[in-house]
């Protein structure tokens, strides 16, 4: 039988559109903190306030942003978040203070959340069905090339301009979101809108019980992860490392991109648990080897590990939410995964923080590769009661 198309132009213009989107929050991550410092005169607790601000906005929006993908029109939602988020972006060029600079990012994080969910959702609905897995996995790829480049593209900025251009540059990127998220007209099919009765919100309007076990697992990947993009840079600026750090984070994103077409078809044709278990085999590994490293190659060598284990998880349980949900409950689905991977990188920053400041960078990484080796006992423990179930 004849494979199903995967590069499609509407899949395309949702992964572009992630991408730049995705660029866009990691440039600003970077350069925000010394915009702080050096244009608004604050302190390194204020620069966390620009970050906690971004991300208490996401939290509070994501859970609504999957209900609203479901109940309206797709096409209409791609072309009010895209449009918001290009407003939003043109704000940061009037920046003068820390109060209007905190409402922005309050604002941002909400447009963000709704602007991701809703490019994934229609992703995974316009992906056909036997190569879900697969797709998803290409989708996740845009994202992790941003997490590179973003910073990468902000830091070059201001090294040789101002922080106006950055964000001038940053406008430029949401434009090109907007054109590759709508240049293409949806199916009538995957814009129409969910059909649901006319009840008063309950929870699960707003969270998919059955996404949530996966949402989850995710969770505690990613509250692994944080410790691997929060803490990095300074682990390596305490070994000697510095100016290696963005070699660091090249070979990670290499990794997954490298490995994701054989991850995402093992995932379609094997099974899940087939990427899972290496997935967390790997991860652990690279976690372990962090936390023992002598030298640079031994440095360099456990990000390429820890980004062939995250590369595989992350689609994974992504790809399994959604796929464990009802099909018209995609939004939803979507939005209930990315909640527990907001949740879960606050948490993880905050916690490993304490650890690191008690147990040092080495003993952080342990911590968090004990927190894999949960996330593996559960994962097993959950695939033991749907077979027990199916029985």
């Amino acid at each position: 039988m004849q494979k199903q198309p995967l590069w499609t132009q509407e899949f395309l213009g949702m992964s572009f559109s992630s991408f730049f989107q995705y660029m866009t929050h990691y440039a600003l991550i970077a350069v925000l903190p010394v915009f702080v410092f050096d244009n608004l005169q604050g302190n390194a607790w204020q620069a966390g306030l620009a970050m906690t601000f971004f991300q208490i906005g996401a939290v509070l929006c994501r859970p609504l942003a999957g209900r609203w993908i479901d109940q309206f029109n797709k096409r209409k939602m791609l072309l009010v978040s895209s449009g918001l988020f290009l407003l939003v972006s043109v704000m940061y060029l009037a920046v003068r203070d820390l109060k209007f600079l905190l409402a922005i990012r309050l604002l941002h994080g909400a447009v963000f959340a709704t602007g991701t969910t809703t490019v994934a959702a229609i992703a995974a609905l316009v992906l056909p069905q036997q190569r879900k897995g697969e797709g998803i996995g290409y989708f996740a790829v845009f994202s992790n090339l941003a997490m590179v480049v973003g910073p990468f593209f902000g830091l070059i900025i201001i090294g040789h301009y101002s922080f106006n251009a950055v964000f001038a540059g940053c406008v430029i990127l949401a434009i090109l979101s907007f054109w590759c998220g709508t240049k293409n007209k949806l199916s009538a099919e995957i814009s129409k809108v969910a059909e649901t009765k006319k009840e008063p919100p309950a929870g699960n309007s707003f969270v998919e019980p059955q996404a949530i076990p996966m949402a989850l697992m995710g969770g505690l990947v990613f509250f692994a992860y944080a410790g691997v993009l929060v803490f990095s840079p300074l682990y390596a600026k305490q070994l000697g490392f510095a100016e290696y750090t963005s070699a660091f984070f090249a070979v990670f994103a290499l990794a997954i991109v490298v490995t994701r077409p054989i991850v995402g078809r093992v995932f379609d044709q094997i099974g899940a648990s087939a990427v899972i278990y290496p997935g967390f085999g790997l991860f652990l590994f690279g976690l372990f080897s962090l936390s023992h490293i002598q030298g640079l190659p031994g440095f360099l060598t456990a990000g390429i590990i820890v980004g062939m284990g995250f590369g595989a998880l992350s689609p994974a349980f992504q790809t399994l939410a959604i796929q464990n949900s009802p099909g018209q409950r995609a939004g939803v689905a979507t939005a209930t995964y990315f909640l527990a991977l907001d949740i879960s990188v606050g948490l993880g920053s905050f916690l490993l923080s304490v650890v690191a400041a008690h147990a040092g960078y080495r003993g952080m990484y342990m911590f968090a590769a004990a927190v894999l080796c949960v996330a593996t006992g559960l994962y097993y423990v959950i695939c033991r009661q749907k077979t027990v179930l199916a029985e």
